[in-house]
């Protein structure tokens, strides 16, 4: 639904239009879509459609976000929320490591049914379906550095479905599973919750580590240590 209400803005108008009724809206709905979707996200819509949009793309992200909502909510119901998370962030630095991947799945030119077909032939059964679902979302509604922001704001909803903060952390070489055990729970403790680790190797780091929770940035780096010592040294 969030493809087509992109492709037909003249039907995104006028499912937002608020010289209609709402009944008037709704029987549009049904008249256009009753024979294409399943009682259940037919009635969801209806629901969406019923309310009261400051403008047309509103209602667009607002399917998009029901979409992200749902399939992660599937994901947690199968047990594998976890994974899907550690996917959708692997998936993030793929692309840090791969330009060219990049730039096909931001380009514009490209329709969205060729990237799609481009995820599946890369990932394949590699990922979970409910990835493989997020990702898709990813790429067709975003554009160039939105991509990005995009992966890592479906990491933090996951995230956040389990109650959880999502640390990135960057050090100089991987941690031990027992120093990465230990740094979750001091984090637990710090921000009164389950924090979730993802961390990513920077031989730049030099050594310490850098914590980033949301906005906030914890760094004990030798790399940060050495930058404050030439600050003062040349003040």
């Amino acid at each position: 639904m969030a493809a087509l209400l992109d492709r037909e803005p003249s039907l995104r108008r006028a499912f937002t239009d608020p010289a209609s009724s709402t009944e008037g809206r709704q029987a549009l709905v049904d008249n256009l879509l009753g024979d294409q979707l399943p009682p259940l996200p037919l009635g969801v819509f209806r629901d969406l459609v019923a309310a009261r949009w400051s403008s047309a793309v509103d209602l667009r992200e607002a399917v998009e976000i029901v979409a992200t909502t749902a399939a992660m909510r599937a994901a947690e119901q199968d047990g594998v929320l976890d994974e899907v998370e550690d996917e959708l962030f692997r998936f993030a630095r793929l692309l840090e490591r791969e330009p060219a991947l990049r730039a096909a799945l931001t380009d514009p030119a490209l329709p969205a049914e060729r990237k799609i077909d481009l995820l599946r032939h890369l990932l394949g059964e590699q990922v979970q379906p409910t990835s493989m679902r997020l990702l898709e979302i990813a790429v067709t509604r975003s554009r160039a550095g939105s991509l990005e922001l995009a992966l890592e704001e479906l990491s933090r909803l996951a995230a956040e479905r389990r109650e959880r903060y999502v640390a990135h952390v960057r050090v100089a070489l991987a941690l031990a599973p027992e120093h990465e055990t230990r740094l979750a729970a001091a984090l637990a403790r710090l921000y009164g919750r389950e924090v979730q680790v993802q961390v990513e190797v920077d031989p730049s780091v030099l050594g310490g580590v850098e914590v980033r929770v949301g906005d906030e940035v914890l760094n004990g780096t030798v790399e940060r240590n050495l930058e404050t010592v030439r600050r003062r040294l040349a003040g």
